[in-house]
């Protein structure tokens, strides 16, 4: 039997990790949780996400705009599934991944997963740092880095509750620093030009467009993997999956369409980390320079909230992997401490790797995720909620022998390596376009393919048995 966790608000410092909540500490409401997924999606990584539909894919305002609603609905939606399963599991995502995939399979995935929690901590420390180098331009640039990424590993030492205070304060300090943003930038003679008449330069193709919205949806699908990570203090109740679903649905649908939107209108002119937080600035303090600067700010410190769900959540699924091999070990507070440390300090040593030409990098990183977490995606949103109806044995998934869930589920690794082969020739990426792609005129379609496979293969094939 796994230890029960200790509720958490009562210790400032989380002492659970990643065994079953007990109905004791159902605390959780979805006020709160609308709150963490709405503040944390108001940061400048989003904003950086918005400036690919037009500062890297090169699309029209409208188009843009469209593609901003679209994948962040569609996307949504997928994250949001995930996300009721919280209140009736009551553990976080990976572990529950032992229901598909068994101990041992759901290691594997869990350990590729993880390096998604580690880029998008980099990827956050990076435009964290450019962004304050605007505000201290005396420090360095390793300097900046290395403070923001200090601010943002408070949190996650803290665990889930100094993550939703710094989900309030990011939620508080993101609204203000948009509503100015939005306001500023739409008086602004060059912002308003580009609204009124568009870019000369704008290209709505097809592949562009396909391009854009896999990048906007997957933003929303990425968070899949830790959304039960924060739902599975609320109740387990029809109600509590109910509330599960839409607080999480609306609050990351909302929350990064708004800043979405403001990356859409500076990426006609910006192409690289620098460039957008530079021309967010200077736009800004055409303006009021003291709005820039206090916006600049507002934005830093909301993201120590969204960063630290990273590092923190991808403390739980290394933990989550280290009790496969080591079920009879407690793996509580310390070990979260030591895992968290050991992530933001691989996260600090990847930013040093990404600084130089960020757009481009990020958009080689989201390609690999997007292969990754598309059969993922569909084989638990398959299992859950068509093939075992929510019905898990949760006392098994701490099994040494995984239990009725076994060490390796070969059937959910066929599915998954076969979808990973088969989105090969029609995908699109600045190093490789497959074959059958290419006679697509490069529209990448690949997630769309890897999804229907998976979704269809595994079905079939877990009916039968």
């Amino acid at each position: 039997m796994p230890t029960p966790q200790e509720p958490p608000a009562k210790n400032f410092v989380e002492k659970g990790s990643i065994y079953p909540i007990p109905a004791t500490a159902r605390f959780g409401t979805s006020r709160d949780l609308f709150t963490i997924w709405f503040g944390g999606n108001l940061m400048i990584l989003t904003i950086s996400t918005g400036a690919l539909t037009t500062g890297v894919f090169h699309l029209s305002l409208p188009v843009a705009l469209l593609t901003l609603v679209l994948g962040n609905l569609i996307g949504g939606l997928f994250m949001a599934l995930h996300a009721a399963q919280g209140p009736i599991l009551g553990v976080p995502q990976m572990v529950q991944a032992r229901g598909q995939f068994g101990t041992v399979g759901a290691a594997i995935i869990t350990l590729l997963l993880i390096f998604m929690y580690v880029g998008f901590t980099a990827s956050n420390i990076i435009l964290g740092g450019e962004t304050f180098n605007f505000i201290v331009p005396t420090l360095t640039r390793s300097t900046s880095l290395l403070i923001v990424a200090f601010f943002c590993l408070l949190p996650a030492l803290g665990g889930y509750y100094c993550l939703h205070l710094a989900g309030k304060l990011s939620t508080f300090l993101g609204i203000t620093a948009l509503t100015t943003c939005i306001i500023l930038l739409v008086k602004d003679p060059e912002i308003y030009k580009i609204i009124v008449n568009g870019s000369p330069h704008s290209t709505n193709s097809l592949s562009n467009v396909v391009g854009a919205f896999s990048i906007i949806a997957l933003w929303q699908i990425a968070f899949a993997p830790y959304v039960s990570d924060y739902s599975r203090y609320l109740p387990a109740t029809k109600q509590g999956v109910k509330n599960a679903f839409w607080a999480t649905y609306g609050g990351s649908c909302l929350g990064a369409f708004f800043p979405m939107t403001i990356g859409m209108l500076l990426g006609f002119e910006a192409n690289s980390a620098g460039a957008l937080v530079g021309s967010l600035y200077a736009h800004l303090s055409s303006s009021s320079t003291l709005a820039a600067t206090l916006v600049l700010c507002s934005l830093i410190l909301g993201m120590a909230g969204p960063t630290a769900m990273n590092i923190y959540c991808g403390a739980l699924a290394a933990l989550s992997i280290f009790q496969t091999f080591f079920s009879s070990y407690n793996f509580g507070r310390r070990s979260r401490l030591l895992t968290t440390l050991a992530l933001f300090i691989l996260a600090c040593w990847c930013v040093f790797f990404m600084t130089n030409d960020f757009l481009h990098r990020y958009i080689d990183f989201l390609d690999i995720l997007m292969m990754i977490m598309i059969p993922w995606t569909a084989i638990n949103l398959v299992d859950y909620y068509l093939i075992h109806h929510a019905k898990y044995d949760v006392n098994a998934f701490f099994k040494k022998d995984g239990g009725i869930y076994g060490r390796i589920n070969k059937t959910a690794f066929l599915c998954f390596f076969l979808s990973l082969i088969l989105q090969f020739p029609f995908l699109v990426t600045p190093a490789y376009v497959g074959p059958i792609a290419y006679h697509l005129h490069s529209v990448d379609i690949s997630w769309l393919i890897g999804l229907g496979t998976t979704s269809t293969l595994y079905y079939i094939v877990s009916k039968k048995n």
